[in-house]
């Protein structure tokens, strides 16, 4: 090998190398710090598309969890009122049983029907209360439940309004009815009768609803966690591993530094040849 001062051929070699040992120690740092062994297009163009593709379905699945979640409180409370009608129209049957009784006096029949009365205005408030984020499945409304169920929204689980209002399709007792008399009591018996197997059915109706929204809410958790995992393993760094690395990837620059060092060193050997 020809001696040079004007090209250093080992020194040149050892400053090659070791920016490759620092660009690779500043890459497995970044690893580190950031926990990913892809951040970037960069580190690998393809596997961050796909993962980049995973993290929005995740985001899709957490607005499919939110539309559920308030599919499902809404048809907890349109099933808790319509629970609470339930229990009061048993009452009301009580009440107007009672009421068909001949030999039953008229102070006890004037009790009945108050008792009657304030039962079915009860029913009216509950109806009234039974709402959650604007949406009342019980009411005289139209309101229903759609929930999406999958990040491109084009698959639902719906819930039909179902009107539980005194006078209205389930409820054949009205808001005038009375046990005032052993005519209105028989009258208002059948009204309570026909009325609770109307809310039976609505009942299994929201039920069944409701049973269907949870089931989606536990497989759309099971989705993401299974997504969010499939993410981790596509770009998620190995922390023991790279730290091993590192290390490893610090001695050599330490002996590149020493290399290069010796490599400059190397010219001044020329000074011997003019020695005395």
């Amino acid at each position: 090998m020809a001696f040079s001062v004007n090209t250093n051929a080992s020194a040149l070699s050892a400053l090659f190398n070791l920016n490759i040992t620092t660009r690779n120690l500043e890459k497995t740092q970044t690893h580190i710090n950031t926990g990913l062994k892809i951040s970037s297009p960069k580190d690998n163009a393809a596997i961050f598309s796909i993962a980049q593709k995973l993290r929005a379905d995740l985001k899709g699945y957490n607005a499919v969890k939110q539309s559920l979640d308030r599919g499902i409180s809404t048809a907890d409370i349109a099933l808790a009122a319509a629970g609470a009608i339930s229990e009061l129209l048993i009452e009301m049957k009580e009440k107007a049983v009672s009421a068909t009784d001949i030999g039953l006096d008229d102070i006890s029949r004037s009790a009945l029907n108050e008792d009657f009365i304030a039962l079915r205005a009860q029913i009216t408030s509950i109806i009234s209360n039974a709402e959650f984020n604007g949406t009342n499945l019980l009411n005289g409304g139209t309101d229903v439940i759609v929930a999406i169920t999958n990040p491109s929204a084009d698959q639902t689980i719906s819930i039909a309004h179902q009107n539980l209002t005194l006078g209205g399709g389930n409820v054949s007792i009205t808001a005038a009815q009375e046990i005032s008399t052993q005519a209105l009591a028989s009258a208002a018996l059948g009204n309570i009768s026909t009325s609770l197997t109307a809310v039976s059915a609505v009942l299994t109706k929201l039920g069944a609803g409701a049973k269907s929204l949870e089931s989606q809410r536990i497989f759309s958790d099971k989705i993401s966690d299974t997504i969010e995992i499939g993410i981790g393993n596509l770009v998620d760094a190995d922390i023991a591993k790279e730290s091993a690395n590192l290390q490893a990837l610090q001695v050599k620059q330490q002996l590149g530094i020493q290399a290069l060092s010796i490599a400059n060193q190397a010219p001044q050997a020329i000074l011997s040849i003019f020695g005395s």
